[in-house]
């Protein structure tokens, strides 16, 4: 039972680190506030993290009921969630920036913007669709009366992942002076190959509960 819920917090945990990438969310970031001062630098860093922290928790608690009240099977988001990750991770380790995380024209835009915080950061950067589909599937089937503990898993996965995001950004200055494109480059692919892994299990997952006569 210890060891289930130890590879269970690490399976979820490691699936929110790598989907929401802090480090490449830091370094967005670092590039679209780089025209402010210290203060505003830091109030865009928290209301970011502030609005992903709501929305991914609101995701995880009600994201089932949302597809039950669509019709939509949690066998089939499960399966298109780990198609959407898996092109996800698959853009990153070509090195390239996701289209599903934030555009050219979204990270241009967002420089004029007088709030940048909510878009391009938030969403699509940290709480984006590959993020809310990450949660979506992990807490399905949970709830607080059926499964507390893998529910309080998967909300402590997602404070703890946005906590450090938020330190990554408040001393992105201090982080970015130390990583070079050369490292960053590495880490990135290796985030994405990970990200491919995960996509495959939920692929893995989905097909096995929507067609349970593949694997009997």
């Amino acid at each position: 039972m210890t060891d289930d819920l130890i590879s269970l917090t690490l399976f979820t945990l490691s699936s929110i680190l790598i989907v929401v990438d802090p480090i490449g969310a830091m370094l967005v970031y670092h590039s679209l506030t780089g025209h402010m001062d210290p203060v505003n630098r830091k109030r865009v860093a928290v209301s970011a993290c502030r609005l992903s922290t709501i929305v991914l928790i609101f995701f995880t608690l009600f994201g089932s009921s949302l597809l039950s009240l669509f019709g939509i099977t949690i066998e089939a988001f499960t399966i298109a969630g780990g198609v959407l990750l898996f092109g996800i991770g698959m853009e990153i380790v070509y090195a390239k920036t996701p289209r599903a995380r934030v555009t050219e024209a979204e990270k241009h835009e967002s420089i004029e913007a007088d709030e940048i915080s909510s878009m391009p950061l938030a969403f699509p950067m940290i709480a984006g669709p590959g993020t809310i589909t990450t949660v979506i599937v992990l807490s399905k089937n949970s709830s607080v009366m059926t499964d507390p503990v893998h529910l309080g898993i998967i909300l402590g996965s997602v404070l703890i992942t946005m906590i450090l995001t938020w330190l990554l950004l408040v001393f992105s200055e201090k982080f970015t002076t130390r990583i070079g494109q050369r490292e960053y480059r590495v880490v990135s692919r290796l985030m994405g190959i990970l990200l491919m892994a995960i996509a495959v299990q939920f692929l893995i997952n989905g097909i096995s509960q929507a067609f349970p006569s593949l694997i009997s």
